[in-house]
């Protein structure tokens, strides 16, 4: 349908109106509608958008926003004029029994704050019960039952009718092929809901298009889309579906209205449930007035992360369904229903440039600069673009259109090039054979995906090295943040690790921000360092592969750090957490004569480099082994560390079957999610935690 030429011409359009957001007139309207149409047909059609869903909807909101002040310019052909996009031809058309309306959008408080006071006006209450529940991220699709049997499954369509994809839909193992809906007094009724593909079965589905040489899918929503318009059947049983039904929009029923005891939509929801449906019972949330729906759906926002699937925001409804009825719809969307959208999570940008950083070990890192975007509540400028491998795998180009994602709200990642929107301009990206610092011939080895300057000398790693041993979890020198460090590093007030205990605070006295007050803390910290335990100094070498719980199992087996250097490979394998890679890393820094020598100039400053730390007693929580994730917020995660410690108990570096307790705090991550998949493992709270220490 679109040619190469009208594709960069249509982008280019779009990114006119994201970036210079000119106002819509009668002269430029068709323009945005024929953009509008474009990203439709690349969403729905190509299943392959190139723009994220919060820039389509900022375009949408701004046509309908003009035709709304300017009715007369509103055509029967306009965006805003049907309910969903064009069609796939390959699949029987089906009418919906009921036509599948989008639901209005929202994005912050005052959005449903004026939501709920026109629904309140509509139906003359002064508060009004919602039902909350996740806005999943996947394909729509609506199911037909006559009879408890399934007849039929369509996908979402134009809104008014959609494809027969009936075979595909019965190879999904949550949706049930007969249902006891005629014991509830119920003889036809039409479900609408969701196809997802977990998080999970994507990462597997997208492995497997790599191995195959084929580019990975943009998200699971598109891998899910994609599936139930495959034609073999057998395929899309291998693709581990889901189905979420969130609505009934259609019933005949032996009774009057409604079925026996279903007044609410909470309870048809929990009837679906009850017969073998997978309805989001569990996570839907009943609640009365506007604030407390506000005060679930920011909750639920820094939850989304922790989910299996994906979600992109909240589904508000009003509960009571003779209420629904009562303030009816408009010709696009429901009145008694709203959607929560959570911030952006992908948007499009530009690769500008590509710098290379050089890390404490050697490692160079290439670091995508891009046209800052505004995405997950953040400015994003840069990217990690991780090594060599990464940059051909991902086909990227210096000058490309890229689709960026911010995942977990944390760390952005580039999920593909836009290949089609390339001019000819774009530039190969060569990855450098000397280090971008000290000129060093770069090496790989051959089970690493990593290029590495092997120069110790090379002043990226020894300022890296420097930063990483003064670190809050190292020896924690709080009063010298990283900014200040590099400063003193090009002055050459500092210029290897023992010499942070060398320092003339002389020097400092002219430097803007070193008061006398500032120079005695430094001091002081620097001081109090010298005395921290064997397995804060371990960690703060920086030997590769010795993160801190392994710190503290090898500060436990010696009197000083100078015995490791009488530690044989075999011997260092037979302590627990060390394993191949570990051990030949411990046992080449001890076998460095540079790192002997750094270790005795930091013993004659005064650093302790024997073991302090009193023997490990038997206590309440001998036997037992813990791991903390997410933010504590009585505790520090260190402090939390040490009581379990004192008591006899053990800290591990992961989730496994020899993990007894998962203690979790605020935006608990991954590590959750695993720890859900092992019976054994107690999951509990910061509050629950301090319970079950002595005292």
């Amino acid at each position: 349908m679109y040619n190469k030429e009208d594709i960069k011409t249509l982008q280019q359009e779009t990114q006119d109106w994201l970036i210079k957001k000119q106002p819509i007139t009668t002269n430029n309207i068709e323009q945005i509608r024929d953009i509008l149409r474009f990203h439709e047909h690349r969403y729905y059609i190509e299943n392959d958008p190139l723009i994220s869903d919060y820039e389509y909807d900022s375009l949408y909101k701004l046509l309908e926003k003009f035709e709304k002040e300017h009715p007369d310019a509103i055509t029967k052909d306009s965006p805003t004029q049907r309910v969903g996009s064009g069609l796939i031809k390959d699949f029987p058309k089906t009418q919906h029994l009921v036509p599948m309306l989008s639901l209005e959008n929202s994005y912050d408080e005052a959005d449903l704050i004026d939501w709920d006071r026109k629904a309140k006006e509509l139906s003359g209450l002064n508060e009004i019960e919602y039902s909350i529940e996740p806005k999943f991220d996947g394909a729509s699709i609506s199911l037909v039952y006559e009879n408890d049997l399934l007849i039929r499954g369509v996908t979402r369509g134009d809104g008014e009718t959609g494809d027969d994809i009936t075979p595909n839909i019965r190879q999904i193992k949550s949706i049930p092929l007969s249902a006891a809906f005629e014991k509830n007094h119920i003889k036809q009724i039409e479900i609408r809901g969701e196809i997802l593909m977990n998080k999970t079965n994507f990462k597997k589905y997208n492995d497997g298009l790599m191995e195959e040489g084929l580019p990975p899918l943009a998200n699971p929503r598109n891998a899910a889309a994609g599936s139930l318009r495959m034609k073999d059947p057998a395929i899309v049983n291998k693709r581990n579906l889901e189905g979420f039904l969130y609505h009934v929009s259609f019933i005949t029923s032996t009774k009057k209205d409604h079925p026996e005891e279903i007044h609410t939509h909470s309870d048809m929801l929990k009837l679906l449930w009850d017969i073998g449906f997978r309805s989001p019972t569990k996570e839907m949330k009943v609640v009365k007035g506007i604030n407390e729906v506000i005060k679930v759906v920011m909750d639920f926002e820094k939850q989304r992360d922790d989910l299996p699937y994906e979600i992109d925001g909240m589904v508000i409804k009003v509960n009571n369904l003779e209420l629904q009825e009562k303030l009816g719809m408009t010709s696009h969307h429901p009145r008694w229903a709203i959607a929560f959208k959570f911030k952006a999570r992908q948007a499009t940008s530009k690769l500008l440039a590509v710098e290379y950083q050089v890390g404490r070990t050697g490692a160079v890192t290439p670091v995508a600069k891009i046209q800052p975007v505004h995405v997950g509540g953040v400015t994003v400028s840069s990217i990690s673009i991780h090594n060599q491998d990464y940059i051909k795998e991902k086909d990227l180009k210096l000058g490309d259109q890229i689709l960026i994602e911010r995942s977990g709200d944390v760390i952005p990642q580039i999920v593909k090039s836009l290949t089609d929107l390339r001019t000819g301009d774009e530039k190969n990206i060569h990855f450098p054979e000397d280090c971008p610092v000290c000129h060093h011939t770069l090496f790989k080895p051959e089970e690493e995906a990593v290029w590495r300057c092997t120069n110790i000398g090379c002043k990226a790693q020894v300022v890296e090295r420097i930063i990483h041993f003064v670190s809050k979890d190292a020896m924690d020198i709080r009063s010298l943040g990283e900014a200040n460090l590099r400063k003193f590093f090009e002055m050459g007030i500092i210029a290897d690790i023992p010499s942070v205990y060398e320092i003339d605070y002389s020097k400092l006295k002219n430097l803007e921000g070193f008061g006398e007050k500032s120079i005695a803390n430094l001091q002081q910290a620097i001081e109090k360092s010298k005395e921290q335990p064997l397995h804060r100094l371990i960690y703060a070498l920086g030997i590769r592969y010795v993160g801190e719980t392994t710190a503290k199992t090898l500060a436990q087996k010696v009197k000083s750090v100078y015995d490791f250097a009488d530690f044989t490979n075999e011997q260092l394998l037979e302590l627990e957490d060390v394993g191949v890679k570990v051990a030949a890393s411990i046992y080449d820094f001890f076998r460095n004569q540079d790192n002997i020598e750094m270790l005795k100039k930091l013993e004659k400053l005064g650093v302790q480099l024997h073991n302090t730390a009193p023997a490990i007693v038997e206590g309440k929580l001998s036997g037992q082994t813990f791991l903390f994730t997410g933010t504590l917020s009585l505790l520090k995660r260190s402090e939390a560390e040490e009581r379990v410690e004192r008591n006899g108990g053990k800290i591990l570096s992961g989730v496994s079957s020899k993990l007894n307790y998962l203690v979790t705090g605020e935006d608990a991550g991954s590590k959750l999610e695993k720890a859900k998949k092992i019976p054994s493992i107690k999951i509990i709270d910061e509050a629950d935690f301090l319970k079950i220490l002595p005292g």
